[in-house]
């Protein structure tokens, strides 16, 4: 049955007869896979015992439903019978969506890119029975390419080396463990937190800053909602507004239906990445929020509401819940669904199409050209150019908006995912109270409502995902630590007492699940959950949040509602460790750098009453 707007044609196909283990799976991306010839297994216990009992390595393909080269390399190899043959002949073969298993895909991320010096998705890894990583890449080509070995080549080496050096190849891999632990290795800083690295931090983004086209460095880029939200807490303010300007502006943007695609190939913001994830929507529509706060500009008001609108109207659930992403494809062709030549232009808008064509930035050459599909004439929609008066304007996106429903639409990852429909809770409740819309603040309500619910397994535990009516996969430290940053924004917004209740039982889960008791900090995977060959620290904010940044700003902020000095001291664990880096790497660590803002910022009360009988009184101000 199609959902939210979209054509039953939209979805994934979903056939009777399915080959391989993956047709039972919630995963659109592994069901993607389920009628492939190789013979795919979910990642779990079965697949390593019989690679253990095969004495076989393991492939292990990792990648996601909206994922460009993933479907790519799918067509080329995975769907060819004697490459498959081969895969089966030599290999244990597992599926991983890496939106699902977080874990699993920055282990061997890190692994293939210290083999590589480079990564990306797919991401194909060779393991051992044991789990440990020997060889790795991304995408390969059927045949011998810009450099390439063709697929079947590296399968075939790697068969060969393993037949012959199957032990060797085992001893080495455990030398791997330790270095796989990401950030665990990391010790307490000894020097004191200092504001003076907040300072530091926006100098060191101004010497990377694109004053030209907004946003830090070259193509690609990358819509750093994290930093923009920094630079808004202090002196960047300028660059954050210039780089939201900019954005709101470019192909990135999509200008008719709303919603932001996930980055752009060169640096002005013109052609993007088709795909549209649920994270960066969520996230740079409360940039965009708080950029129109910062600087009363409606232009940047009017993108967070028009990027909401887009989450409510084609990526809600009939439960609630927010589905994943949107394909970049569409008819196999990357971009399809988006673009448009100049005489369409004229023939759908008949007078108004000259001001659509100035307005929209549209030429006759065109802006984009597929290098798969080569056409000419191709128009990236831009709103760089005059813009009509308001009327027309409407007028223009409507129609177009209308006859771009009559094309076949990418497909739609509905899997929710716990973590991102937290960010998307936050943004909408925000937005709710800030905008007096009473729309946001219910949908907000109502995925809080679902998460708290249907995603919690037997135990009461918070779970990751769900789709199909089934809810799997125990939640990761991003999964709480979101989900705990988005109900105290619920608390603030609407005063109800249950979501800074359930906030306190949230924040001691992270405490007893994730927080490590010997260096600080928390690690990204649970005590109690699945052991992997090593238990990490994802640090980065990059794309989205860490878990651990997360955690550390969310615990901050309930410790002033609550007077809990166990939750400031984890939280204040987490910057002792990073805060000498975070400034010298500002866009990879903006979310640890707000909390330490947080940290230094007075106490900020509000008007909302806790009774005193149940918690701890608020810390003065």
């Amino acid at each position: 049955m199609a959902r939210a707007g979209y054509p039953a044609t939209a979805l994934r196909a979903r056939p009777p007869a399915l080959t391989n283990a993956l047709a039972s799976e919630t995963s659109p991306y592994l069901r993607q896979h389920a009628e492939n010839p190789v013979d795919w297994l979910p990642w779990g216990a079965p697949a390593f015992e019989r690679a253990a009992a095969e004495s076989k390595p393991v492939l292990v393909s990792i990648g996601y439903s909206s994922c460009h080269w993933c479907h790519v390399m799918e067509r080329e190899s995975f769907e060819d019978a004697a490459t498959a043959r081969l895969m089966n002949e030599s290999f244990v073969c597992v599926k991983v969506d890496r939106e699902e298993r977080p874990d699993i895909d920055a282990l061997y991320m890190e692994a293939v890119q210290g083999m590589t010096g480079r990564g990306g998705w797919p991401l194909n890894v060779f393991l051992t029975p044991e789990q440990l990583p020997f060889y790795g890449g991304t995408y390969f080509p059927p045949e011998p390419r810009h450099g390439m070995p063709a697929w079947t080549q590296v399968l075939q080496a790697i068969a060969e080396s393993w037949s012959a050096n199957g032990a060797e190849i085992r001893a080495g891999g455990e030398q791997l463990r330790e270095q796989l632990s990401g950030g665990a290795r990391l010790s307490p800083s000894s020097v004191p937190l200092a504001p003076a690295a907040l300072t530091a931090a926006v100098e060191r983004l101004r010497e990377s800053f694109d004053a030209r086209h907004g946003g830090f460095g070259g193509a690609p880029k990358f819509p750093q909602a994290s930093t923009i939200e920094l630079l808004l807490l202090g002196d960047g303010e300028e660059m954050a507004l210039t780089t939201l300007r900019a954005m709101a502006s470019g192909g990135i943007h999509d200008v008719l239906g709303g919603g932001f695609a996930r980055y752009s190939v060169d640096a002005a913001w013109t052609v993007p990445h088709f795909e549209k994830m649920l994270y960066d929507n969520a996230l740079l529509a409360r940039a965009y929020l708080h950029g129109s706060q910062a600087s009363e500009d409606p232009l940047l008001r009017s993108v967070c509401v028009e990027t909401l609108e887009w989450a409510l109207r084609e990526m809600r659930g009939p439960e609630g819940a927010f589905f994943s992403a949107l394909d970049a494809d569409s008819e196999g062709v990357e971009g399809r669904f988006y673009v448009w030549r100049a005489a369409e232009l004229r023939e759908l808008l008949g007078e108004d199409g000259p001001a659509a064509i100035a307005w929209l930035d549209v030429s006759e050459e065109g802006n984009f050209t597929d290098p798969a599909h080569p056409e000419p004439g191709l128009n990236v929609l831009c709103a760089r150019g005059p813009e009509p008066p308001e009327e027309q304007r409407e007028r223009i996106r409507t129609t177009l908006l209308s006859a771009r429903e009559e094309r076949i639409r990418p497909a739609l990852d509905d899997k929710r995912l716990t973590s991102w429909n937290a960010l998307m809770i936050s943004a909408l409740a925000d937005a709710g109270a800030a905008l007096g819309e009473p729309r946001y603040l219910d949908a907000a309500v109502s995925s809080a409502e679902f998460l708290l619910t249907q995603m919690r397994d037997e135990r009461g535990g918070l779970l990751r995902s769900y789709n199909d009516g089934r809810a799997k996969i125990g939640a990761y430290l991003e999964d709480h630590a979101f989900l705990l940053e988005a109900l105290i924004v619920l608390f603030e917004t609407t005063c109800e007492e249950r979501w800074y209740e359930e906030a306190m039982a949230l924040a001691d889960q992270i405490i007893a699940r994730f927080a490590d008791p010997e260096r600080g900090g928390f690690f990204s995977t649970p005590a109690d959950g699945e052991a992997l060959i090593a238990r990490r620290k994802d640090l980065e904010d990059s794309p989205i949040p860490a878990g651990a940044s997360s955690a550390a700003l969310g615990l901050l902020r309930l410790s002033q509602l609550s007077g809990s000095e166990e939750q400031e001291r984890h939280a204040v664990s987490v910057l002792t460790l990073l805060h000498e880096i975070a400034p010298r790497h500002p866009g990879a660590f903006a979310h640890l750098l707000q909390a330490l803002h947080w940290y230094f910022a007075p106490a900020r009360p509000i008007a909302c009453a806790i009774p005193a009988a149940k918690h701890t009184p608020p810390r003065e101000p």
